[in-house]
């Protein structure tokens, strides 16, 4: 599940910022031709601005602002909120391993995309990095337990072992260290991170670290296991009448998208190169429409109609009425450029409306992957 709310959630947002560094690193290129690499380069940052601030102790970080249940009942603009905010944090005493080792993998994955570019950025990014990554590794819990307000809408229901391998594995990418490396083959061991998931995304990245460690180590048993998760995606899962796998109803795109960057990212590492890249682009030219609908906002035929509250509202300073914003049958009157619905059922239905928040909401996790999948298709063309 996923909702679009105005509360600052530092989970999931620390899971889109690590995947969209990863595709601006392994596929500068297709961001390059596709004219997007600084507009990449400020997306993560101004994420990475933000972590910098909620990260304020080495063992001291808030992971969210705003009530979620509050938030969620609000229809308008952010800047038009006015309710009480509450900010919750965790620290040494009431930890959370999943949300320190995400951001961790986030700023690892941040320091590489800006070296070279601001050192000095970089370095501080891995300064947090390092703290962040000995926080959730030495104090664990997991983070709902110390953010009970995390637990209906962004709890991570795969446990913290993949957040902890998935951060180590980046800091190994970032530093070349070998404990990074070491650590990371030790929660391989401890938490089962070989157990192939059925999807890889904010709450289980088991499946990116598959790729990584294939990148960084020469086990084949990690190649293996990336293999084994691509070829149980396409071949275990249903798809729509268009061709497109579904893993969940909620997001579905989402999913596919998702799915589509880790087969393209296996073929760049030469694991079932043809088909993994056969079939990623696939995934990808159903959801932009190239065979059909578009299910992003402002390409093609795309949606007009997102479950998405301040592009709903009119142009400032014109006051926006929730109820009206929420109800009134047009498009939105602003265009939300490039943001991916949730998409259709599994029998390919789909209807462009305001009020379905499982086929028509936006995210920014949903876009992470895609971006990075797009990306890595533009740089092979």
């Amino acid at each position: 599940m996923t909702l679009v709310i105005t509360s600052s959630l530092g989970f999931p947002m620390a899971y889109t910022t690590t995947v969209l560094s990863w595709g601006l690193i392994d596929f500068t290129e297709g961001h390059i031709k596709a004219g997007q690499l600084d507009y990449g380069r400020a997306a993560v940052r101004w994420a990475t601005d933000y972590f910098i601030k909620c990260h304020t102790a080495e063992r001291e970080f808030y992971g969210q602002v705003g009530d979620g249940y509050a938030d969620h009942g609000f229809w308008g603009r952010p800047e038009d909120m006015t309710m009480y905010r509450p900010a919750f944090k965790i620290h040494q005493g009431a930890p959370g391993s999943d949300l320190a080792g995400e951001t961790a993998a986030a700023m690892a994955a941040a320091s590489i995309v800006f070296k070279n570019v601001d050192d000095g950025y970089s370095s501080t990014l891995l300064t947090h990095a390092r703290q962040l990554f000995d926080f959730a590794d030495q104090n664990r819990d997991l983070y709902h337990n110390s953010i009970p307000q995390a637990a209906d809408f962004y709890r991570s229901w795969s446990g913290y072992g993949d957040e902890l391998c998935w951060s180590a594995l980046w800091l190994y990418r970032a530093t070349n260290e070998q404990q990074y490396l070491d650590k990371a083959k030790q929660f391989w061991d401890e938490f089962g991170i070989g157990n192939v998931p059925g999807e890889f995304s904010w709450d289980n990245k088991n499946a990116g670290a598959y790729a990584l460690f294939t990148m960084l180590d020469g086990d084949g048993k990690y190649s293996g296991a990336l293999n084994t998760f691509l070829s149980n995606i396409r071949n275990n899962n249903p798809y729509t009448p268009g061709g497109m796998v579904f893993i969940s109803e909620w997001g579905s795109t989402r999913q596919a998208a998702n799915a589509a960057f880790i087969a393209l990212m296996a073929n760049k590492l030469g694991v079932d190169p043809g088909t993994n890249y056969g079939w990623g682009k696939g995934q990808i030219d159903y959801i932009i429409g190239t065979y059909g609908r578009s299910f992003v906002v402002g390409y093609n035929n795309g949606p007009q109609r997102p479950h998405h509250r301040s592009s709903s509202c009119p142009n400032m300073p014109e006051y926006c009425d929730g109820n009206w914003a929420m109800n009134q049958g047009g498009p939105n009157p602003q265009t939300l450029y490039g943001a991916l619905v949730g998409g259709p059922g599994q029998d390919g239905s789909y209807n462009d409306d305001r009020h379905d928040y499982v086929k028509n909401e936006v995210a920014c996790d949903y876009n992470a992957a895609f971006t990075a999948a797009l990306a890595a298709i533009v740089e092979s063309m």
